[in-house]
């Protein structure tokens, strides 16, 4: 489902919020509410998510007099969200540095030249449909699992932009990297993914 807001709609919207308006304000969270939560459960649980994002809104209040319009403001939003689960975790010293100069791990490393490129690449049968292959409970499991054990930075990258759609410029400024280092996070999260799937392909089991 399509739920991109138009241009025009938008900047009106942002207007009525900089004016006060206090339905132009329930609008906005009714209509971008769902993506910031999203955004915030790749860092958190479920009530520290919804606690963020309620945060949010608070300090949207005043914020958006500062919007200068050089992002959508569902970027924006969504910038602000991350900003505030990285803040948290680093209070809860949980939030880990990323290395971006460490190697692939070693069942990965073999797989794949110095360019990056595949020098074995995964075996995937696709005689079934991709529709069919993910109605397999087992493997949609073994996906959730393996989505769960990846770097935070790595599956937010991953699950913003292929889940959500978001362009990648737009990844980089909800998670605060440069382009370089988004095309490293994205880049070990679809290896491992992808590997995942030809291991399950081959043998059935996780």
């Amino acid at each position: 489902m399509n739920t991109a807001v138009h241009p025009d709609s938008q900047c009106s919207l942002i207007e009525d919020l900089k004016r006060g308006d206090s339905s132009a304000y329930k609008k906005a969270v009714r209509e971008y509410s769902p993506g910031m939560l999203a955004v915030a459960r790749f860092y958190l649980d479920y009530s520290s998510a919804e606690e963020i994002v309620q945060d949010c809104w608070v300090t949207v209040i005043d914020a958006i007099h500062k919007f200068e319009g050089r992002s959508g403001l569902k970027t924006w939003l969504h910038r602000i969200v991350a900003n505030r689960c990285k803040n948290k975790l680093r209070s809860s010293k949980r939030e880990v540095a990323i290395d971006f100069s460490e190697s692939l791990e070693p069942e990965l490393a073999n797989r794949f030249n110095a360019a990056g490129h595949w020098n074995l690449p995964p075996s995937l049968k696709f005689h079934e449909s991709a529709d069919t292959l993910m109605e397999n409970d087992a493997l949609s499991d073994c996906l959730d699992k393996h989505l769960s054990a990846l770097p935070e930075t790595q599956r937010s990258a991953l699950m913003l932009y292929e889940a959500h759609q978001h362009k990648s410029e737009d990844v980089c400024n909800i998670l605060d990297v440069s382009a370089s280092n988004f095309r490293v996070l994205l880049h070990r999260a679809r290896q491992k993914i992808f590997l995942m799937v030809e291991a399950f392909q081959e043998t059935g089991e996780c």
